[in-house]
């Protein structure tokens, strides 16, 4: 299992779901006492503001703005907006202003109303005007289908008005949707819908206090006048800043000019945009995010626009230590004119990517470090953010997989596999130039190409340099390259000899009875086909018989059943098998799949020696001396109870016998890198938390075999499985302290160490280690490259065997 593990789902793009978007979920089943019946889905009331001309108020005039989150015109002809005080007395009535025109695509509306005795700034031209004199603390605003004046004075008698498109209520308000009325309106503070005119019928949560942004149809703001919008004093670069978090944050920015770059219509919704006149300064980005919230963006690639918005920072993955993404939220467009030229895209190479990956800040944040785009690849990358980026003629890293993205690598220097990929070699040696590739356009426009790892992405692949929580920075593809087929084989080992023994680990991905018999069908296969039927199978990830369904069964006889059927049914040998059930849910992986390590074995080829008393809590010791020499139970369990191993698989010990020799094996699956901070953290050094309790594992382990050789210096112990770590790190350096046991992928050459890709790094997380009773002379050791460089996979993992001379 990779580090970090986040969660998985379909179409993977940084979704977010936002409160309002839950709220709006819940309103819809049981709506909260005044709310209104169904959220609006065409016009919305976007802001209200009623301390116009007020002490200490800049504005000299009340407004209402209305929104259009539609990519349709909104005809307001026959329409009015009406306003009832917070606190509302027998006689009092609504005021109303009649309205005309329309709201335009994804565009603004503004009516000014009353003006106050003070204030220094004119509203922009208004589309609408009216003499209502708002409340600047506390009072109700409707947006009605009709220009007679509304009668309720009650949320319940205002929510069964069918001429009510939609209404809010701040302050104190007696009339109001959902769990209460907008807060913190004053005389300087407006309260404005958020998240891109997202409607769930609940002001207090829809609407958020901020200074007064009126906008009309045509994009104005103050300052504007009545003629074409103008750009206002702020730029991008002065947005993003020479650092990761933006000098700006938190604040509003107006009119601030880009080219659309691409636009996301899908997952997290919003689109780029890309100053066309750069400034000299290398670390300041020139493009940054427009986040619309659950809005499609009501533009596209090549408008010129003016965006006004709050600035802010999103981690897509803050537990993990992800990067921030700079972002402009809730904005207001305009669009000024369309077909203006992108521009031109930042060539990512091995001459433009530094050999430095990240500046060391001993494992405290980077956020704050001038950026050095020269000097370090992640700073490069950031100096880059949102920015048109180019690579060309690319070697993919990762295969396509199922959420249509894939790995290339930009870095010529980066050491490569025997295969085409990058190998991970080292903590200190990240791979500068990994970056994932994703396709903007949604796939019925832009199908994702298909490819495996050591195919190369020809011609041009660019589009915005996203960042997001699965792959850190990522070309947002707008135009993709093109596969050259490399012609990736599947791997198939060496047969054993007769007086060999062949053992094999195998992760085979959270099997469950219930999974598609294709899956079976291709997992035996490989069995069969690619590790040639060893005469030992440590199986890990096998669950139990009802799968994730937390039922309490512990039992995997039907799953590991229909494995060693099916594989039998591919022309292989009739496996047996040994396990020991674990307690329910305490061995981590999957909620309520119980997945263990299982043992198959031929017994044609080899005996499993059965010891009773091996239990899912019992610890196996070592008893004897010399030949004698022989495990307490077997199948047993490697000292259960200790909370080395909480929420992680036990390490299964069996004996067996080839040839009359005893041989030990030890199936293995520690605890996951879940947790962990990832290479790209803004964290560097990165801290890797889940090495602590592999770290215990290990040493426990180790103590274990170190007993066994103690008693016969000439045993035969095999350690396997999934280690869930690298080959260079504590966990393994600590299970062959000693010499007691030595790991094989150690003596491959370095470009073939790996058995899983993830992020286009191959690595090792799969092991097999032998104790110095086999000599080297009598060990072939083989990854067998079947899985993690295909786009089609069985498993996530590679499986290994060893054949050995006793």
């Amino acid at each position: 299992m990779p580090s970090p593990t986040p969660a998985r789902r379909s179409r993977r793009t940084l979704l977010r779901v936002t409160a309002p978007a839950a709220v709006a979920a819940s309103l819809v089943l049981v709506p909260l006492p005044g709310a209104f019946a169904a959220p609006s889905t065409g016009a919305v009331i976007a802001e209200v503001y009623g301390g116009g001309g007020n002490s200490g108020a800049t504005l000299k005039n009340d407004f209402i703005e209305l929104g259009n989150p539609t990519g349709a015109a909104f005809g307001l002809s026959g329409y009015s907006v009406q306003y009832l005080p917070g606190s509302p007395g027998a006689s009092t009535q609504w005021g109303v202003t009649p309205l005309n025109g329309s709201i335009p695509a994804g565009g603004r509306y503004l009516i000014a109303e009353a003006p106050g005795a003070g204030g220094t700034v004119d509203l922009p031209a208004a589309d609408a005007s009216g003499s209502l004199a708002l409340s600047g603390t506390s009072g109700t605003v409707a947006l009605v289908n009709g220009t007679t004046a509304l009668s309720c004075k009650t949320a319940a008698d205002c929510a069964a008005d069918p001429r009510i498109v939609d209404l809010v209520g701040f302050g104190s308000a007696v009339v109001r949707e959902g769990s209460g009325p907008a807060a913190g309106a004053s005389n300087t503070a407006s309260v404005a819908r958020a998240s891109a005119l997202t409607d769930t019928d609940d002001n207090a949560k829809d609407f958020t206090a901020g200074d007064p942004t009126p906008v009309n149809s045509k994009g104005q703001t103050p300052g504007g006048g009545g003629g074409t919008p103008v750009p206002g004093d702020t730029r991008i670069h002065d947005i993003q800043g020479t650092s990761r978090i933006s000098p700006l944050n938190t604040k509003t920015v107006t009119n601030v000019p880009g080219v659309v770059t691409g636009v996301r219509g899908y997952g997290t919704k919003g689109f780029w945009i890309q100053d066309p006149n750069p400034d000299n300064n290398a670390a300041t980005s020139e493009a940054v995010f427009v986040f619309t919230g659950s809005a499609i963006p009501a533009v596209k690639v090549g408008d010129s626009v003016l965006v006004t918005a709050k600035v802010s920072e999103y981690y897509p993955n803050s537990a993990g230590g992800s990067q921030s993404v700079t972002e402009l939220t809730g904005p207001k467009v305009t669009v000024l004119s369309s077909g203006n030229a992108v521009p031109a895209p930042v060539v990512l190479d091995a001459a433009a990517i530094p050999a430095g990956y990240a500046p060391d800040a001993a494992g405290g944040s980077i956020d704050n470090l001038p950026l050095d785009p020269s000097k370090y690849a992640l700073d490069l990358y950031e100096s880059l953010e949102g920015m048109n980026v180019e690579v060309r003629d690319v070697p993919v890293v990762q295969a396509t997989d199922k959420y249509h993205e894939l790995w290339v690598d930009a870095g010529s220097t980066d050491p490569r596999t025997g295969r085409g990929g990058v190998v991970y070699l080292g903590y200190d040696k990240p791979n500068n130039g990994r970056i994932m590739i994703q396709s903007l356009p949604p796939l019925t426009e832009q199908p994702f190409p298909v490819a495996n790892v050591g195919d190369k992405l020809t011609g041009s692949t660019a589009g915005p340099l996203d960042y997001n929580q699965f792959g850190g920075y990522t070309i947002a593809a707008n135009t993709l390259g093109t596969v050259q087929d490399n012609g990736l084989q599947r791997e198939v080992a060496d047969r054993a000899l007769p007086s060999e023994l062949s053992i094999a680990t195998y992760n085979v991905e959270n099997l469950a009875p219930g999974d598609a018999d294709t899956k079976y069908t291709e997992l035996a296969q490989a069995v069969v086909t690619n590790l040639r039927s060893p005469d030992i199978v440590a199986l890990e990830e096998i669950q139990d018989n009802s799968g994730a369904i937390d039922d309490g069964t512990v039992d995997a006889s039907v799953t590991v059943q229909k494995f060693i059927d099916a594989v039998k049914a591919a022309g292989g040998p009739a496996y047996d098998w040994r396990s020991i059930d674990p307690v329910n849910d305490k061995d981590g992986g999957q909620p309520g799949g119980n997945i263990r390590q299982v043992f198959l074995f031929n017994p044609d080829r080899v005996s499993f020696t059965d010891i009773a008393g091996g239990d899912s809590t019992t610890a196996v010791d070592v008893t004897g001396t010399g030949k004698r020499t022989s495990l307490t139970a077997s199948p047993g369990r490697i000292d259960p109870n200790n909370e080395a191993w909480n929420s992680s698989r036990k390490p299964l010990v069996g004996q067996f016998s080839f040839h009359n020799k005893p041989v030990f094996v030890i199936a293995n699956h520690f605890n996951s890198k879940g947790g962990d901070q990832g290479i790209d953290s803004r964290f560097q050094a990165p801290t890797r938390s889940s090495e602590v309790q592999r770290g215990k594992q290990a040493e426990i382990e180790q103590a274990f075999v170190a007993k066994l050789l103690a008693a016969d210096p000439g045993a035969r112990v095999v350690s396997l499985g999934d280690f869930n770590d690298y080959q260079f790190s504590p966990a393994l350096k600590t299970l062959t302290k000693d010499g007691v046991l030595r790991d094989l992928v150690n003596e491959l050459p370095a470009s073939e160490r790996y058995s899983y890709v993830y992020q286009g790094n191959s690595q090792v997380l799969d092991h097999i280690l032998v104790s110095p009773a086999f000599k080297q002379q009598h060990v072939r050791y083989d990854v067998v490259h079947i899985n993690s460089e295909f786009a089609t996979q069985a498993s996530d993992h590679d499986p290994q065997v060893v054949r050995v001379k006793p």
